[in-house]
């Protein structure tokens, strides 16, 4: 299939209502989240894939805004034919809390002063910031998702959905990111921090409406540019070249080089889309991110509560979040016997790289997202009825529950047949009033651990709408609906 572009996006936005009750004790009486989506959600609502932003990024992850130069920051694995392919999967991508892309934050109008928060702001932590997406997807009518999937301080977000939802989701992806903050990238943050204090405009935070601490944030912004590349880059990049000149200036403050004129740009570019106060608190749920609790648990007792199914991505050259702290992650998650799938992607560019690489990173998410079985995406609250009742029975069922299949089971539990809501009608036509006049006694079934695509080709080949999922004592545990895996296979197309 041809890659292509989602083409238009739009930025909407969702109002929370309700009050928000943060981790560690503040409130926000009013929440507005940014948010875009792309492609469309099935009737079922179980193809939707939740992207979490790293530290600059927001909602905006694919397609265009009208006017742009550049499309999303994550365009190069969302659209058609792409490892989230948007004919296949609802994406969704939401600022984070905090954020000043559109989400409230600290530049945000507090509702008790009518002015930005700066300061006053709450002190976050990434818990909250998925809480509030879990709000935003209720918003949606999602209640599972497919996938969650992000990178650096987006894959932190990841870990902590695994963790404290893990009935919410399926599949995870986390790429170059860690279970806690380490000290050298509590150092880098902190550093960083540190500019933006020291700059004078930034006057306690309060400099909204007035000159914003644009050199305190770029610089800030340049040192976290290079934390995000590798020397090999950098010698790829730059080498020792000059920047608009044939020797050098002879002068401190001079950019005599191609990596210092790169930084500078970089940096300045950085502070006309960002809010400084929302840097800061930002980086700080960053360090405070543990999902260890301060070392009172292993890493292991603080991931084996989850059930989804992880693709724990690393990067060869990345200095900030070393592949061994992916791997320290995929190990714990393996001593908890949770399915689990570490990969290294080999690259130059270092932490960047799950922005660039859009060869192995298509190849690496979408291998992992295929690899979806019937049990993943079953409904498992499945209604039946018992043998020997009547049609007028299971017409009140259909009904009332709103369902379309019943599985006909034994007094032992064990299926002996299949009901359709046509099959009812057709009875009432017939006069028929017990259930064994029209129920399906050769029913074609599919198996907990079946790939989608085996359950899909079933449903096609015998021109069915539904599948039972049966155990090894043909105990129904679950059901599959064409309408589940229709845009998720190709097959059912």
């Amino acid at each position: 299939m041809k890659k292509k572009s989602v083409g238009l996006a739009e930025t909407q936005c969702f109002d929370a209502l309700e009050e928000i009750i943060l981790e560690h004790g503040g409130r926000l009486a009013e929440l507005k989240v940014a948010y875009e989506t792309y492609g469309t959600l099935n009737r079922e609502k179980s193809n939707a894939v939740l992207i979490c932003h790293a530290l600059s990024g927001d909602a905006h992850a694919a397609g265009w805004h009208k006017g742009d130069e550049k499309p999303g920051w994550w365009d190069i694995i969302i659209g058609p034919g792409k490892a989230l392919d948007t004919d296949k999967f609802f994406v969704i991508c939401s600022n984070v809390l905090g954020g000043c892309k559109g989400t409230t934050g600290p530049s945000s109008a507090n509702p008790s002063t009518g002015k930005p928060y700066g300061l006053d702001f709450p002190v976050i932590s990434i818990k909250d910031m998925v809480d509030v997406q879990r709000r935003l997807l209720h918003h949606l009518g999602i209640t599972k998702l497919f996938a969650v999937i992000g990178g650096s301080f987006g894959g932190m977000q990841v870990l902590q959905w695994c963790v404290s939802y893990p009935d919410d989701v399926r599949m995870a992806v986390a790429i170059a990111t860690s279970a806690y903050s380490s000290p050298q990238q509590i150092a880098f943050n902190e550093v960083s921090r540190r500019a933006i204090a020291s700059d004078p405009d930034w006057n306690n935070g309060n400099y909204y409406g007035r000159a914003a601490p644009a050199r305190g944030l770029s610089l800030a912004r340049m040192i976290g540019h290079i934390t995000y590349l590798s020397d090999e880059s950098m010698h790829q990049k730059f080498g020792r070249r000059l920047q608009g000149r044939n020797d050098y200036g002879f002068d401190i403050f001079s950019a005599d080089f191609q990596v210092e004129s790169y930084l500078r740009y970089h940096g300045e570019a950085f502070v006309k889309r960002f809010d400084a106060n929302s840097y800061l608190y930002i980086t700080k749920a960053i360090d405070y991110f543990d999902l260890t609790r301060k070392g009172e648990l292993s890493l292991a007792e603080a991931l084996k509560g989850i059930s989804a199914k992880l693709l724990v991505i690393s990067i060869s050259s990345d200095w900030l979040y070393p592949p061994y702290q992916s791997r320290e992650v995929s190990d714990a998650l393996s001593v908890s016997e949770i399915d689990v799938r570490h990969c290294e992607i080999r690259s130059n560019y270092g932490h960047d790289a799950f922005l660039l690489e859009a060869g192995q990173m298509n190849y690496t998410i979408g291998n992992f997202l295929s690899r979806m079985s019937v049990g993943d995406m079953m409904i498992k609250d499945v209604v039946t009825i018992s043998q020997g009742s009547s049609v007028e029975d299971a017409a009140r069922i259909i009904m009332t529950e709103g369902v379309t299949h019943l599985p006909v089971i034994s007094h032992e539990g064990r299926l002996e047949g299949i009901v359709t809501a046509w099959d009812v009608s057709k009875a009432v036509a017939m006069k028929y009033t017990r259930l064994e006049q029209i129920m399906t006694k050769d029913v074609v079934t599919s198996a907990q651990n079946d790939p989608v695509e085996r359950a899909a080709r079933r449903m096609n080949e015998h021109n069915i709408s539904a599948l039972p999922v049966v155990d090894e004592e043909q105990r129904v545990i679950g059901m599959v609906t064409s309408d589940g895996v229709s845009r998720l296979v190709s097959v059912c197309r």
